[in-house]
């Protein structure tokens, strides 16, 4: 793979081409005032999703009959199983280790309060509580420096792995060892993150590696499996994998799968919806047995089967005109909706200023800065924590309710009793700190205590801890350490809704209301204002609350949610896509965008190579290009007179400016002479001088003979003329009939392996590579400067037909760009050549084309040419 520059801006999607210049982007539109500029977008590679149907691959299929086949599905299914027990055992270890030190950290400064409260130490139960959860932070701070990739959720990081997009380090086994083990020190520390949503990254983590029984981390973790060894088969697990985490997180095996196929996947099939699901009830039934037998001993009991449970949601059978929600109470939950998404919108405006400042300030210094910053994040969380439970606290009375029976609440199934979280935090006897009770007890416990709490939270109380919570949540989420958002953003809704509840009772007179329901639609609101879900959120939200009777509310509250927060802005996930540079692609384009043809948004300036070519000129464009695929082609010289007509180049009807093809022409001149500073091996320097030396007349004479003969495919092919920076514009854009595509992963294989023949010799003497060893590197090929071809002979020529793709999907110039873009996301293509009515090669199309900035950006071209 090539190297490419980490400084570089806008530069495009999966490495295809190198970063835009001024003049280009000039050229095409893109200019952006300084206020604009997020960050220097990174190279991303795209998946090869779409299956190269070449000789090796049809070898495969040949050998394979039903059993096989069975075989091969057999161990598929076994593996989603696999996937899905890891995950639900990933979920075991976050949630044992967070529950013992989060006890041992409650124990003792709940301790140091109570003793203090007599004698006046207050500071020092201060200090006992920024003791503990400094630690921790600072233990979660390291892990990320360890592993940068394993910072936040890591939700759209794999939600940009699922649309088609490698995002560097972010499947690895370093990464889901520090992603778990961090996300435990987060949360035990006292920071106001969940970890939900790491659960989803760390499944995906486990789907991406199972199934290749061997580590890059740990090398010695390797075993002779050359299954699964392709991106297309990595992105189903990766899938599977997701889901289970979500599955496991939240107890919703559906809601995991939906998830999956509505937040994160850009191509899906019905079989693997099937085995989604399937990974999904593993992860969830393997967490639900464990944890049922640790907490309650009841082995096989399945209480617990998530690890962020609502409990169950039921009026008090004394209270006869208490219902859940009613026709009513629809009004106010659309109002709720449109307030969650303002919000929301809000939550997602601040953060993404905070993260624009974070990627121009904080990350561009030293790596001691960010757990700084971390530390600074956790001190100012505990000492407000501690602060507003000692002065903004009000002691309220408790229900007596609450000694009888316990009626109304029907807890037996959730990890934490609603009564034994009451805090009596410098309050007197028989009365409880409604702040305390929210700040000092594990995230899920204060959320149940505003789900199904009998007491009431005085109304000022709710205003300051929705508002503080708001604030250090929006703050705390980017920083290094590895955080969810979906806990923080539930309790923060929960307040919100609760406080709502409470305002209907005391002002409105609505005492029929369930508090509860308002809770969690406060919770749906908020929570579908910030991330902007839908389907899978409704599904999620309904197994956790496993009350079908919320569903409508619920969806209406996030759709609603959802319309007014797009109004303003988009969700945060999608945020941080765009502040990494990340070319994703949405679901569909926009209507005006079919204005534009293939021929609009194709990149015609090609570096191709032909069917049977030099080693000397494939190690030339490897090394001067940083394409990850390459047209074969042959050239057409029947229609080369009638391709240069004028001021303008024609070809099947296809115009191109000129100006704009020259200055493409001189910017590839500029990058192509700019790579020569790469280093070389000898090769190169005999390159040079073959390239120097004039041949003799019988070796011409010799090699148009070899061409010549009947076993040549291709009889229009020339080997010595390669693409070169030095051509003319019509050597460069001169007729080229396509035959078909080979990957830069494949070539570089072909060199590695010494696959060429020599001039005397016919290419079936060329030595056949099997499936397996063409894929054996995956998924790490070896770079084209990296590799020894002192030995290799530069005049020796390579036949690249049996190992490119013959037939892979092409679109014609004149093809509107939304059945270009259909075609793209749903196929799962990385590169999409445009082929003309006489089967020339004219442009090729990649993510980087077919981006939202880059559709707008010709967009408005093409109206400056109108």
């Amino acid at each position: 793979m090539a190297r490419c520059g980490a400084g570089l801006c806008c530069c495009c999607c999966c490495g295809e081409r190198e970063s835009r210049t001024p003049e280009e982007l000039t050229i095409l539109g893109e200019t952006h005032e300084e206020e604009d500029e997020i960050l220097p977008r990174k190279d991303y590679e795209s998946l090869d999703y779409d299956r190269c149907i070449n000789d090796p691959y049809l070898e495969i299929l040949e050998s394979m009959d039903n059993k096989k086949a069975q075989r091969y599905e057999a161990v598929k299914w076994m593996l989603v199983f696999a996937i899905g027990v890891c995950t639900g055992l990933v979920g075991l270890f976050v949630d044992f280790f967070v529950r013992l030190f989060t006890q041992l950290k409650f124990q003792v400064v709940q301790s140091s309060v109570e003793e203090c409260t007599e004698k006046g130490c207050l500071a020092l139960s201060l200090l006992e509580l920024l003791g503990f959860n400094l630690t921790f932070v600072f233990l979660a701070s390291l892990l990320v420096l360890i592993q940068p990739v394993a910072a936040g959720s890591g939700i759209p990081e794999i939600k940009c792995y699922l649309n088609g997009v490698k995002v560097p380090g972010v499947v690895r086994l370093r990464t889901v060892v520090c992603k778990a083990t961090g996300v435990l020190f987060s949360v035990a520390g006292g920071l106001f993150v969940g970890k939900e949503g790491p659960m989803i990254h760390s499944g995906a983590v486990v789907g991406a590696g199972l199934p290749q029984f061997q580590s890059i981390s740990l090398r010695k973790i390797q075993f002779n499996f050359p299954y699964f060894r392709s991106d297309r088969d990595k992105r189903d697990f990766v899938s599977a994998g997701a889901a289970a985490g979500v599955a496991a997180a939240f107890g919703a095996p559906i809601g995991g799968t939906l998830f999956s196929l509505e937040e994160g996947s850009s191509f899906w099939n019905q079989g693997l919806t099937w085995k989604v699901l399937f990974c999904s009830m593993a992860a969830t039934f393997t967490l639900n047995f464990f944890r049922s037998g640790i907490q309650f001993g009841s082995w096989g009991s399945f209480q617990l089967p998530g690890l962020l449970n609502f409990g169950e949601f039921k009026c008090s059978e004394s209270d006869k005109k208490c219902h859940l929600w009613t026709a009513v109470d629809l009004g106010f939950f659309i109002l709720m909706g449109i307030v969650g998404g303002l919000l929301g919108a809000t939550f997602n405006c601040l953060n993404k200023r905070l993260a624009k400042y974070r990627m121009r300030n904080v990350h561009p210094k030293p790596k001691l800065v960010r757990v700084l910053e971390s530390l600074l994040v956790s001190l100012t969380t505990t000492v407000t924590v501690f602060v507003a439970s000692m002065v903004l606290g009000e002691c309220r009375q408790m229900s007596p309710s609450r000694h009888s029976g316990n009626d109304t609440l029907s807890l037996q199934d959730i990890s934490e009793d609603v009564n034994s979280s009451i805090k009596t935090f410098f309050c007197p006897n028989e009365t409880y700190n409604d702040m305390a009770t929210l700040f000092f007890n594990p995230q899920e416990s204060a959320i149940l205590q505003l789900f199904h709490q009998d007491g009431t939270f005085s109304p000022v109380t709710l205003s300051l801890f929705f508002l503080l919570y708001f604030l250090l949540s929006c703050w705390t989420y980017g920083i290094s350490v590895p955080s969810g958002l979906f806990v923080p953003s539930l309790l923060c809704g929960a307040a919100f809704g609760r406080l709502v509840a409470n305002l209907l009772k005391s002002y409105i007179g609505l005492d029929h209301i369930y508090s509860g329901t308002f809770a969690l639609i406060g919770a749906a609101a908020f929570l579908g204002g910030v991330v902007r879900m839908t389907i899978s959120l409704t599904v999620i939200l309904i197994e956790s609350t496993n009350e079908i009777t919320y569903g409508l509310p619920i969806m209406i509250t996030l759709m609603v949610a959802k319309w007014t927060g797009d109004f303003f802005n988009k969700g945060i996930y999608d945020i941080h896509v765009n502040l990494r540079g990340v070319p994703l692609l949405e679901w569909e384009t926009e209507v005006e965008m079919d204005k534009l043809r293939a021929s609009d948004i194709m990149e015609p300036n090609l570096t191709y190579v032909y069917p049977h070519t030099r080693i000397q000129s494939l190690v030339s464009i490897l090394r001067t290009t940083v394409h990850h695929a390459f047209p074969v082609v042959t050239e057409n010289r029947g229609n080369e007179r009638e391709f240069m007509k004028g001021n303008q180049l024609i070809s099947n009807n296809i115009k191109f400016k000129k100006s704009s093809i020259l200055t493409r022409a001189g910017e590839q001149r500029k990058r192509s002479q700019s790579m020569k500073s790469y280093p070389s091996s000898e090769l190169r320097n005999m390159c040079d001088e073959h390239i120097a030396t004039e041949e003799p007349p019988e070796k011409e004479d010799l090699l148009q003979q070899m061409l010549e003969r009947r076993y040549t495919p291709y009889p229009s092919l020339y080997p010595d003329q390669s693409p070169s920076e030095e051509w003319t514009m019509e050597e460069r854009f001169r007729p080229l009939t396509f035959h078909g595509l080979i990957l830069r992963s494949q070539l570089v294989t072909l060199l590695d392996r010494g696959v060429c023949y020599s001039e005397s010799q016919s290419s079936a003497s060329q030595p056949r590579l099997s499936h397996a060893e063409m894929s054996e590197d995956y998924p790490r090929y070896p770079d084209i400067h990296d590799l020894d071809l002192t030995l290799l002979n530069p005049r020796m020529i390579v036949d690249v037909t049996p190992y490119m793709n013959p037939s892979p999907f092409t679109v014609s110039p004149n093809t509107h760009v939304s059945q270009v873009f259909n075609l793209f996301r749903t196929m799962g293509l990385r590169h999409l050549p445009v082929v003309n009515a006489v089967g020339e090669v004219v442009g090729i199309i990649t993510r980087h084309n077919l981006t939202h900035e880059f559709l707008q950006a010709r967009l408005r071209q093409h109206y400056q040419t109108i």
